[in-house]
């Protein structure tokens, strides 16, 4: 074994960390457009931070055994789509903020994704 589960857990919370301190960011960025946008966007990154969150307590449960990893790993995995889609949903449809700063915000919080490896800390 390669990685502990502690170690899972802390690269995990500090990338749901990451994508809060980026819904900040975004928003804060957009609100030079103005509030709905600020809004839109933040509320996009942190639809992220949360299915982030919800894959990580799912994945991170406990020891088990490949099966039932691999099973929570495929059910955190919906939980957190179904966080997002329902977070865009909520953001364009039933508040009716602005799409683009909304998708905006959900693209800088998934390239903590990306750059959360890159740098080692």
């Amino acid at each position: 074994m390669l990685n502990s589960l502690d170690s899972g857990r802390r690269i995990a919370s500090r990338i749901v960390w990451l994508q809060l301190s980026v819904a900040v960011a975004v928003g804060a960025v957009f609100l030079l457009q103005g509030p709905r946008q600020a809004l839109a966007a933040a509320a996009g990154a942190g639809a992220a931070a949360v299915g982030t969150a919800l894959l990580s307590m799912r994945t991170f449960a406990g020891l088990g055994a490949g099966g039932v990893a691999l099973g929570r790993l495929l059910s955190g995995v919906a939980l957190k789509w179904v966080a997002i889609l329902g977070g865009l949903y909520a953001i364009l449809f039933q508040f009716k903020l602005p799409p683009l700063a909304a998708i905006a915000g959900l693209a800088a919080a998934y390239a903590v994704n990306l750059l959360a490896f890159r740098f080692k800390g």
